[in-house]
């Protein structure tokens, strides 16, 4: 058996042993003769350009072989070139998730506007390759944009913008709360016609508006940071666009916060920005929604201040497997939150590139050791992976002790952790274990020590049992149902919390 790649109208050895010779691209499956005889040549399914060559039988028996080999083949062809692309997705994402961590460590330790936007344009424009940047903001009362930061230019003396100038790229952009993008090579991008007397080095430019949607209102633009020059070539590409858009998403809320600061009195702009904070967070978690068809899950995260350091995720992974991921930052706040956005977004990287639980922790705590040394914290967390049709969990615990199996009757099962906590863990010491799983009854269920750490007026902790004691009494109900049920007991219990909670329940 040999694997073969179509270049120009001959074939060329992919795989296989080499026989120091090539056949011609055949028009259709069949038979065809080569130097060792007959053989059976058949284009692989889903896979442009490759055939499989099958040799040394007879013509009936290969023709009868070729269908059984073929979706092997195929799958292990899509599965390698599955793999190459997440790696190369990983590498390319590295670089923006330093970046979007290094701008909330900005914005978390400064509440003056003009500060933190110099340094995001600065890394901004560093990362992406532009030698002119700049952030603009609007002013309520003008109805103008404003020029706060800027790089590769002095924004002194630069006149406001006005948000209805025709002209003005940047109005367009405020306007129509769109990205405006121009680029010389692309038929497609939007041209405008201000494009021509901007007096920029280049031609390719991004204007990409800065939105902000304060709780229970609709989004707005409150700004836009725009990019040229580029370093390298006149273009920006699509990640670049990408990239700037989640920028200006996260500058959004610090240029709500300055204009706050401008309005009221500090303790005033303080608490906005702490609900600012857990909204921004809480968007982070995914909706049970992600898992709609595969499992039912509810969830819920109540941080202990207006930030956490609890983190829940799960993701499909094909062919009805579920992965499950649960956590808690040893500490909460605002250094635990920061801690936190980075593990959701190596998180969702990790479990999509890795084949088991362990190796995804191992390749999380890689990924984010040089961060847990410098702020010397360390999280527990929990990673399961659900396969319903071979009926088994696998999972990976560091040092996350409140996790059960719920079976339809009987005792509920712990997980046992299989090291300790990331951060504290070794690299190559976290272990992976697997335990049959009865689909459509088993409940999975997660916590994080806040739960049941909280107390009472009698200073009496809600504790383990009650919080098993409820799920169990509730295990044939919906796990949105026995969220509630759990979280409902705890605030009659009148467990007074001091730490995040987050309660996490699902069945598969």
């Amino acid at each position: 058996m040999r694997l073969w790649r179509s270049h120009d109208r001959n074939l060329q050895l992919a795989a296989g042993n080499d026989p120091g010779w090539s056949l011609p691209v055949p028009d259709t499956a069949g038979p065809v003769p080569s130097p060792e005889g007959a053989s059976w040549l058949e284009p692989v399914d889903g896979v442009s350009g490759h055939w499989l060559e099958l040799a040394g039988r007879s013509e009936d028996e290969l023709r009868r072989a070729a269908p059984r080999v073929m979706p092997i083949v195929a799958a292990l062809l899509d599965a390698e070139r599955q793999r190459a692309f997440v790696a190369e997705e990983l590498a390319g994402r590295y670089e923006e998730i330093d970046l979007l961590y290094a701008i909330s460590e900005i914005l978390g330790r400064t509440v003056r506007l003009d500060e933190a936007a110099q340094i995001i344009v600065r890394e901004v424009s560093a990362v992406v390759g532009a030698r002119r940047a700049s952030i603009m903001v609007y002013d309520e009362s003008s109805r103008t944009l404003r020029t706060v930061a800027a790089r590769g230019f002095e924004p002194e003396g630069l006149m406001p913008v006005d948000v209805e100038d025709l002209g003005s790229v940047a109005g367009r952009v405020f306007r129509e709360q769109r990205i405006v993008t121009f680029d010389p090579a692309d038929p497609s991008s939007i041209i405008t016609d201000a494009a021509a007397n901007r007096g920029y080095r280049g031609n390719s430019f991004i204007s990409v508006p800065i939105c902000y949607a304060a709780p229970g209102t609709e989004l707005r633009c409150v700004g836009v940071i725009n990019l040229t020059d580029r370093i390298g070539g006149d273009r920006f590409t699509l990640d670049d666009r990408k990239l700037v858009s989640a920028v200006a998403n996260q500058i959004g809320a610090a240029i709500e916060n300055a204009r706050l600061v401008e309005r009221d009195l500090q303790q005033q702009r303080l608490q906005r920005e702490l609900e600012l904070a857990h909204d921004l967070q809480l968007k982070l978690l995914p909706s049970p929604t992600v898992l709609q068809g595969d499992a039912e899950v509810a969830a819920r995260c109540l941080p202990a201040d207006s930030v956490g350091g609890d983190f829940y995720t799960f993701s499909r992974l094909g062919r009805g497997r579920v992965g499950v991921m649960l956590g808690d930052v040893a500490s909460h706040g605002f250094s635990a939150a920061l801690v936190m956005a980075l593990i959701m977004s190596a998180a969702g990287i990790h479990a999509a590139a890795a084949t088991t639980p362990d190796e995804t922790l191992a390749a999380l705590l890689d990924s984010l050791a040089t961060e847990l040394a410098k702020t010397e914290m360390h999280f527990s967390v929990f990673y399961g992976v659900l396969d319903p049709r071979a009926g088994r969990l696998s999972y990976a615990s560091a040092g996350h002790p409140h996790a059960f199996r719920v079976p339809r009757a009987g005792a509920p099962e712990r997980l046992e952790a299989t090291s300790p906590p990331l951060g504290l863990a070794a690299i190559g010491t976290i272990q992976r274990r697997q335990l049959a799983w009865t689909t459509g009854t088993d409940l999975l269920v997660l916590w994080t020590d806040g739960l049941v750490d909280a107390r009472n007026d009698l200073g009496e902790p809600f504790g383990e049992r009650r919080l098993l004691d409820e799920v169990c009494a509730q295990r044939r109900e919906s796990p949105e149902a026995i969220v509630k049920a759990v979280l409902a007991r705890a605030d009659e219990f009148g467990a007074r919390p001091t730490d995040d909670r987050t309660l996490l329940v699902l069945r598969i």
